[in-house]
């Protein structure tokens, strides 16, 4: 509540709207009826602020890293957007991977390119997608319980089809088979995590995906009743 009233507040929206006395004592049921309909009026009306709020914060999040670009390539623009959202990016040859805030000393690696990237439980849209695209070297995109991914960040993912080796996809509720059936290009991917992904047939689409791609390893959507596998065998 006292964020909605800060919201309102700070936007001309007047106080968090409470329910008018008239509704508490036996007003007219026509003069109620009006009361309770303004009331409502000014609920939706926060709802909506509230929306608002989030829809831009979103936007801001996922904004592209254009100047960062310019001054100091695409994979420390790549870099710097990673780290903003939480994640963590990993350059080549160098086994460690660089998470929190932007540090100056990463300017030295500017002409290093990154090949892994994670951006697990981010708020990564397709916009912000912007901001990866031109990495030429990525080898490696953890996407795993983003919640506004969806079939057309995927479908998005072709512009790595000469480089990324392993995808994880993992629990994000927006990713349908639509979404799956797009990873075709990705013809050098060699693992690939579809574990919580919700499709109607878990089993036929891995088959699918098995025949698609038939040098990558699919995780998840395993066979339903079908029998362990035997000792030794790949999992």
């Amino acid at each position: 509540m006292a964020a909605l009233r800060a919201v309102l507040g700070g936007r001309g929206g007047g106080r968090v709207p409470v329910p008018p006395p008239s509704l508490c004592r036996g007003a007219s049921a026509w003069g109620a009826l009006q009361s309770l309909g303004q009331w409502c009026w000014g609920g939706e009306a926060a709802a909506a602020w509230a929306q608002r709020l989030r829809s831009r914060r979103l936007r801001r999040k996922n904004a592209y890293y254009g100047l960062t670009r310019e001054r100091y390539g695409d994979n420390l623009a790549a870099a710097a957007f990673t780290l903003s959202c939480g994640g963590g990016v990993r350059f080549k040859d160098r086994d460690l991977w660089v998470r929190g805030r932007w540090r100056p000393e990463l300017l030295q690696l500017r002409d290093v390119p990154v090949v892994a990237v994670d951006l697990s439980g981010s708020q990564l849209t397709y916009d912000g997608l912007d901001n990866l695209v031109q990495l030429r070297e990525l080898q490696h995109l953890d996407l795993s319980g983003c919640p506004h991914v969806d079939d057309w960040v995927l479908g998005r993912l072709h512009v790595f089809q000469g480089s990324l080796l392993e995808l994880a996809v993992a629990r994000c509720p927006r990713v349908t088979e639509r979404g799956l059936a797009t990873l075709h290009h990705l013809q050098n991917l060699r693992r690939l995590d579809v574990s919580g992904v919700a499709v109607p047939s878990p089993g036929l689409v891995r088959i699918l995906l098995e025949e698609m791609l038939p040098r990558c390893q699919v995780l998840g959507m395993e066979m339903d009743g079908g029998p362990p596998p035997s000792e030794g065998s790949p999992p």
